[in-house]
């Protein structure tokens, strides 16, 4: 007996040298593959994935919890945005109110570039651990806020927590097959149409139908989805740690050598700028240097990272220069934000559109009524991540979706209060359809790049020239409806209750009233009666109808110049492949699955 060990142990040796080789001869092939399609960094494909590692409880588990940060990161804002009023009405009222948004796009947008480079070259693991705590502190502090201050600052650590929650994309992508990463993508926006599909509809429910609780709910619910993520990033999610990306390089090396001055510049810049957008017209005028001031100052901060960027060479900068060489990702960045920016068209104007020409008063009914744009944009993202594949060709899916969808976003122009169905028929078919075109661009992002192992650094550029881009065209929808409304309703309104019998010396008081849109403050009118209400009401719609009719053909431009960068994203048929660019690493022996800081090309060649 004392003679066999050593025998067992060199049949054990050479089945394990057996089995190495095989893995490497296979790794080889992949990399072979890989490089005949001009795209490298993939650590396996399905053949050397152990048996049913897809369905194991740590993949499925990730999964989980991909899912459930998504609904955590959009519902953070999804489901506060639309009771702000109401939120302020009890623990206000503040004038710093509009900075609960604000705090929560900056994080986000600024967020993004930096979760997806940190934690390609640190491990993924503790950063998207950190975000779920974050999130779920935040939505502690909102629940328990007693000023809007206390909201601000919950909002704040919400939306830092979102930065990683919403990294979804590339987070699933580089988990599964490149072949799979449409579908797989669609999946996980399922767990999206909770937040953002009915946000509305949830918020006004705790709101109406659970007033003890109030809006105070919608942060307790957000508390619980917060934790079942964090939980599960915790159990199950187990990517490539540091060491294992870098075997025996030292973290402070990787610390040392880190863009810094890059990021200094990034964060100031798109913070900074994004801030002035959003302070402008609303909380400050314009030309005020409340709004000048950060928004000249991003826009310099912002031109010095170009140059930065372009001519300097630090050993591991933020934003790498080949990645914005990439022609073809760079057109599916800009698509996707340009087809975002008709989402906040329709985000914007549609529930206005809904209490004032649709509603008639009742919130609830309102509420549902307005969560259709979430709803339908959510399903074709859905539906373009199951059938971008199937249908193949996707650039022509991106220009034909983004074409039809655009058209008939200007087609709502035609709509007012007496042709609800027909724009309700207008809002279905394109929210789908641009909904389509998001889908499919945002997994362009990780497919259209050549080194599969920057797909985080890839990922989060993508998304947050994304996020810039839609908060620009936001801030233009906000002011062209802002003006437009402050002509039409003064044009409109007095002439017509004046006509039904107004004093003149009340049109100040009557449209103060419209504003409220309370009927205790149309009682306080002095001269009212039901008619005059009547007769001003219907003017007020008609009013407001001519100014939503100029959003819609301002999104005509921004549509127009979507569809034809559109004919610039890829085609992407050729790379639909078994290549896995990560592996879980719950196992001991998945270390040797990952390439270890490998790089198969120079990065001149890279693109």
């Amino acid at each position: 007996m004392a003679e066999a060990k050593p025998t067992d142990s060199v049949a054990h040796t050479h089945s394990e040298d057996v089995a190495n080789d095989h893995f490497d001869l296979e790794h080889q092939k992949n990399l072979e593959r890989s490089n005949e399609n001009g795209v490298h960094g993939f650590t396996a494909d399905e053949s050397t994935l152990p048996k049913g590692y897809f369905y194991s409880p740590y993949f499925l588990g990730s999964l989980f919890a991909i899912g459930m940060g998504l609904w955590a990161g959009v519902a953070g804002f999804a489901y506060a945005a639309p009771i702000l009023g109401v939120i302020n009405a009890d623990i206000g009222p503040s004038p710093y109110l509009s900075w609960v948004a604000i705090v929560y796009t900056l994080c986000v947008a600024v967020g993004l570039t930096l979760v997806g480079r940190l934690t390609d070259l640190f491990g993924r693991r503790y950063f998207f651990i950190g975000g779920g705590a974050l999130g779920t502190l935040g939505s502690i502090v909102c629940a328990t806020a007693q000023s809007v201050n206390t909201l601000i600052g919950g909002m704040t650590l919400i939306g830092c927590g979102a930065a990683t929650q919403l990294s979804f994309h590339f987070v699933t992508a580089e988990l599964v097959p490149m072949r799979a990463r449409f579908w797989s993508v669609a999946v996980i926006y399922l767990f999206s149409i909770p937040g953002s599909g009915f946000g509305p509809a949830i918020s006004e429910a705790f709101i109406n139908r659970y007033p003890g609780v109030g809006w105070r709910g919608t942060f307790y619910f957000l508390i619980a989805i917060n934790v079942a993520a964090l939980a599960s990033w915790v159990c199950f999610y187990w990517p490539p740690n540091f060491e294992t990306k870098h075997q025996n390089a030292r973290k402070m090396d990787w610390i040392k050598n880190f863009d810094y001055v890059g990021t200094i510049l990034y964060t100031a810049g798109l913070t900074l700028f994004l801030m002035g957008l959003s302070l402008g017209g609303g909380v400050y005028p314009w030309a005020s240097a409340q709004t000048l001031t950060p928004l000249l100052i991003g826009v310099a901060c912002l031109i010095g990272l170009g140059f930065w960027i372009w001519f300097a060479t630090p050993k591991e900068p933020l934003i790498p220069k080949h990645i914005l060489q990439n022609g073809p990702f760079v057109a599916s960045a800009v698509v996707l934000g340009l087809g975002a920016s008709c989402y906040y068209a329709f985000a914007i104007i549609w529930p206005q559109m809904v209490a004032v020409l649709y509603a008639q008063g009742d919130p609830i009914y309102g509420g549902y009524l307005s969560s259709v744009v979430g709803a339908c944009f959510i399903l074709g993202q859905i539906l373009g991540g199951v059938f971008a594949k199937p249908i193949g060709k996707v650039k022509w899916q991106v220009v034909v979706t983004l074409s039809v969808g655009g058209a008939l976003l200007g087609a709502m122009a035609s709509c007012n209060a007496d042709t609800k169905d027909r724009a309700i028929g207008f809002l279905i078919v394109s929210c789908v359809l641009i909904g389509w075109t998001e889908s499919v661009c945002l997994t362009l992002l990780t497919i259209s790049i050549k080194d599969q192992q920057e797909i985080g650094t890839a990922g989060g550029i993508g998304a947050s020239i994304r996020s810039g881009t839609a908060t620009v065209c936001q801030t233009i929808y906000v002011v062209v409806l802002t003006n437009r409304l402050a002509t039409t309703i003064p044009a409109q309104v007095p002439p017509a209750a004046i006509e039904a019998g107004l004093p003149s010396s009340s049109v100040v008081d009557l449209l103060t009233a419209f504003t409220i849109g309370t009927p205790e403050a149309f009682a306080a009118v002095p001269g009212i009666t039901d008619s005059i209400i009547a007769a001003a009401s219907s003017a007020y719609q008609a009013a407001s109808s001519d100014a939503y009719h100029t959003i819609f053909y301002t999104s005509i431009a921004f549509t127009g110049i979507g569809v034809i960068l559109s004919f610039f994203v890829p085609n992407v048929d050729n790379l639909m492949t078994k290549d896995v660019a990560t592996r879980l690493q719950h196992d001991k022996g998945a270390a040797r699955d990952v390439p270890i800081s490998e790089k198969v090309v120079e990065d001149s060649q890279r693109a």
